[in-house]
């Protein structure tokens, strides 16, 4: 598969594997592998088992991975931290937008067979905590800013709100992957999101994955029969 470009088949939702517990984050995805294909690696797994661990979570299917690392320093810094994490082969790496062109471009150079994955404006971030940072526009503004540099730079895929997605769709064309947390089922809590939407919504804005956790992993502390039939009935109010 050429990089950047999407096998239509596969499952639009990304499973975040948010646990600091190897042993769990192999069950969620035995339990979830017949309705999901993209899994989410963050900080969280990453800074406790680092390679070896990925490489055992990858023991158990054939998926693909999104490793959500957020990498943000100056260019040379960023590129050494994809070249020593390359081999890993993620189908997705992020970055953050906010690091600029010179930055991304750096990752993109670095690893041209992985989509660098520019991050815009967090989904935890309100217009309110913008304003506290000194950032006077609006996130939907700021975001398309950050996409649109960042797709000229060389990402090949976009992290953002999905209250952002339709707007960041028309500014940087059909054919780079846009990825949205903050997606909630109309039956979930918000946790720590302020921006959200429901997964049919998000996807009917343009994104071309969607990445949920607390709303189908918190049904594996009933059985990993609630959390694979609680995957697959979100996959199906999005097919």
């Amino acid at each position: 598969m050429k990089v950047g470009e999407l096998k239509r088949e596969i499952s639009p939702i990304i499973l975040a594997l948010d646990t600091s517990d190897l042993e769990t984050a192999v069950n969620w995805i035995i339990a979830t592998r017949d309705s999901i294909d993209i899994y989410k690696v963050g900080l969280e797994f990453f800074l406790k088992f680092g390679k070896s661990g990925l490489q055992e979570l990858r023991d158990n299917g054939d998926f693909d991975i999104f490793l959500d690392l957020k990498l943000h320093d100056i260019p040379h810094t960023v590129a050494g931290a994809v070249n020593s994490i390359k081999d890993l082969e993620p189908r997705f790496l992020t970055v953050h937008a906010a690091g600029g062109s010179a930055m991304i471009r750096a990752a993109a150079d670095a690893a041209p067979n992985i989509d660098i994955t520019a991050v815009t404006v967090l989904t935890s971030l309100d217009p309110t905590e913008l304003s506290h940072m000194g950032i006077d526009i609006t996130p939907i503004d700021f975001a398309r800013a950050l996409a649109t540099n960042a797709v000229n730079s060389g990402a090949r895929a976009i992290v953002s709100s999905p209250l952002e997605v339709s707007a960041i769709r028309a500014a940087i064309g059909p054919d780079v992957v846009l990825i949205t947390p903050g997606v909630r089922p109309a039956d979930s809590e918000l946790g720590d999101q302020s921006r959200v939407m429901s997964p049919q919504d998000a996807m009917n804005a343009g994104s071309n994955f969607i990445v949920i956790g607390r709303p189908i992993t918190s049904y594996f502390n009933k059985s990993s029969g609630a959390m694979r039939d609680r995957a697959a009935e979100i996959l199906e109010s999005i097919s």
